[in-house]
């Protein structure tokens, strides 16, 4: 399968997509839960949402079907496992490099006194 070059900059979605799925493969709605947890309730991804995401995100090779299910999950033959793939942590570090800049420049530019950065 070719993989796709992804777009530069990530919608808020697929941002908290990625950054759910960083450190352990999960399941829709466990992905859907977590965003909403990370982005401390401003990201709140119904289900058509959701699933077009991981759509698109399938198709572009930001993340894969994990076929191993976790064994400390109760058996459901109807959820899907997702995991990040190698070209989708390069894309979330590199989003979040541009964050981290942003911030620097919104500092530099006092425009947010209350930041306090090293």
């Amino acid at each position: 399968m070719r993989q796709k070059q992804y777009r530069k900059t990530l919608t808020p979605s697929v941002f908290y997509i990625l950054l759910a799925l960083c450190n352990k493969e999960r399941h829709g709605y466990e992905i859907m839960k977590q965003a909403e947890y990370d982005s401390d309730g401003k990201i709140e991804m119904g289900p058509g949402t959701l699933y077009g995401s991981i759509k698109r995100m399938l198709a572009d090779g930001l993340i894969e079907e994990a076929y191993e299910k976790p064994a400390i999950e109760p058996e459901d033959e109807r959820r899907k496992y997702y995991r990040l793939t190698d070209l989708g942590r390069k894309q979330l570090s590199m989003e979040l490099d541009r964050y981290k800049n942003a911030i620097m420049l919104a500092k530099d530019r006092k425009l947010m006194p209350e930041l306090e950065l090293p």
